[in-house]
């Protein structure tokens, strides 16, 4: 049987690290706005073999934006609906970016 490697995954954004009590605890919030964000299909914790919801640091830094704009008085609904149109939107420009480098001339030889 091969070895866990969840120690070596920790590292990355997108591993299910944090379980809801945790991610609740972290946000300084309550495990009932988590599931309400999730039912606003703001994200989509994956389950453990168990059932259990767990949360991705990227997960929580959408998560952690919501909370900011329902702290300020916006409703959970559009909360959520303003963090996927901001995180569309970085995603957008950097494609955006990555496109107008490859589209830039070479520089003169010997330059970096």
């Amino acid at each position: 049987m091969p070895a866990d490697d969840t120690f070596g995954r920790l590292d990355d954004d997108d591993y299910p690290a944090y379980t809801m009590g945790r991610a609740a605890e972290m946000l300084n919030t309550t495990q009932g706005f988590l599931r309400a964000i999730g039912e606003a299909r703001l994200i989509t914790p994956l389950r453990s073999a168990g059932g259990h919801r767990r949360y991705s640091r990227y997960q929580l830094r959408i998560a952690a934006r919501a909370r900011e704009l329902v702290d300020h008085g916006t409703p959970i609904e559009a909360a959520c609906r303003i963090v996927i149109l901001e995180d569309q939107l970085e995603e957008a420009q950097r494609i955006n970016a990555e496109h107008r480098r490859a589209d830039e001339p070479p520089g003169p030889p010997g330059t970096v």
